[in-house]
């Protein structure tokens, strides 16, 4: 493990040796089908090599190009593999930023320990990442097309040639960025519908997390699985699947989205922001999803607007606390977060044979939209948010 040993070097960002590309890739318009293929990236990329012999090499910024690995890679054979999602955005005053980098490398670090991979000094991602977009942010996120972003994604492999049940001997770190269609766009206009999401809740039989296994870490392990319900789900004109857990069906998460939803409480009567808590480690703890819940505690504790103050409540709760709640008219709305899909509302749960119906035509859900506007404040440096802690501000960019 990259932790192991006083000789073994940490991963180091301070210096890194860069190789610019000679053939730049064409950089795809908005909504084409580059773009919609989540697939086309930038001109360059981040790698980084370890070993256990000697710990972290001098990370790299290179032409994108395809990976070249053994077939008995150990993360062909035992998901040895974690991964990030993350977003570098083009703020309205012209400047890069990430949203809160540290959380997200110290996400990867975790899970990595759990994937048998090495452990890195967290706080040098955001260095790569800025030191990969001082190269490319300029040619695929313009100047003057502020409100745009790119998805990135760090991912950490197991990449060794020994093909033995061991941990791996060789890892390989890489970064690339990706034109991503804006998550508005995924919601379908359907006339005579609110605008949002449809969840079909999991099959009992189905599980995607349980206690004492990896639910809480972001590995493809967790993602292959569920990705057969998925298709089943949207064959039936769903969008994700809810995803719920044990014999009293806990609500856990949406697709790759942390669930939350507002209420009426059965007995104090006050309003409530509500979603599953991370002890018993079924979900991945979000940075989304971290940012709404201290948004809403320091923010919705009064009243904003026509928003009634909540209570921000992080326990277990199941569906059949929804579809009660919701039978009784005490349910205001529901949204999912996270980066893919940011923040989007929940327009209808089927559960079996209920429709539990979350919004009505021409409603929208209103504790969503605002902390949305709060978020992406600070992502896109506007309405006096350009300095915010929880911003990284990515200088030097280059105009070749």
């Amino acid at each position: 493990m990259g932790s192991i040993g006083n000789t073994l070097a940490e991963l180091d960002a301070s210096v890194v040796k860069i190789t610019r590309s000679t053939e730049l890739r064409h950089v795809p318009l908005p909504g084409s089908l580059e773009e919609l293929s989540h697939s086309y990236c930038t001109d360059h990329m981040v790698t980084a090599r370890w070993t256990a012999a000697g710990g972290w090499e001098t990370p790299e910024v290179k032409p994108f190009q395809n990976l070249s690995i053994p077939p008995t890679a150990s993360c062909l054979h035992y998901a040895t593999e974690c991964f990030e999602g993350m977003k570098v955005y083009r703020g309205f005053d012209g400047k890069l930023r990430l949203f809160r980098p540290d959380l997200n490398g110290e996400r990867l670090s975790n899970s990595a320990v759990r994937a048998s991979l090495p452990s890195f000094r967290f706080q040098e991602l955001k260095t790569l990442i800025a030191k990969l977009m001082q190269i490319d942010g300029l040619r695929w996120l313009p100047k003057d097309q502020p409100g745009r972003f790119l998805y990135l994604r760090p991912t950490l492999i197991g990449s060794g040639t020994q093909l033995g049940v061991q941990a791996p001997a060789e890892a390989l770190l890489f970064i690339i960025a990706v034109p991503w269609p804006d998550p508005a766009t995924r919601l379908k206009a359907t006339p005579g519908e609110a605008l949002g999401l449809k969840l079909l809740t999991s099959a009992p039989d189905t599980i995607r997390a349980w206690p004492g296994g990896f639910g809480y870490a972001k590995l493809g392990a967790n993602y292959g699985p569920s990705l057969a319900a998925h298709g089943k789900a949207q064959a039936q004109g769903f969008d994700q699947v809810l995803w719920l857990f044990g014999e009293d069906r806990q609500v856990t998460e949406a697709g790759a989205s942390n669930f939350f939803i507002v209420w009426e409480n059965a007995q104090t009567g006050k309003r409530e922001l509500v979603t599953a808590p991370l002890e018993n480690q079924l979900i991945l703890p979000g940075v989304t999803r971290r940012s709404v819940l201290e948004l809403a505690r320091s923010r919705l504790n009064q009243a904003v607007g026509d928003l009634e103050a909540v209570e921000v409540v992080e326990k277990t709760f199941t569906i059949w606390d929804v579809e009660a709640a919701w039978k009784e008219g005490r349910v205001v709305e529901a949204f999912v977060c996270g980066t893919a899909f940011f923040i989007t509302p929940v327009k209808l749960i089927r559960n079996g044979a209920v429709d539990i119906q979350l919004l009505k035509p021409g409603q929208t859900a209103g504790y969503a939209a605002q902390i949305k506007s709060w978020l992406e404040a600070v992502m896109y440096g506007k309405d006096g948010a350009e300095n915010h802690e929880w911003s990284y501000i990515i200088e030097n960019e280059s105009e070749k």
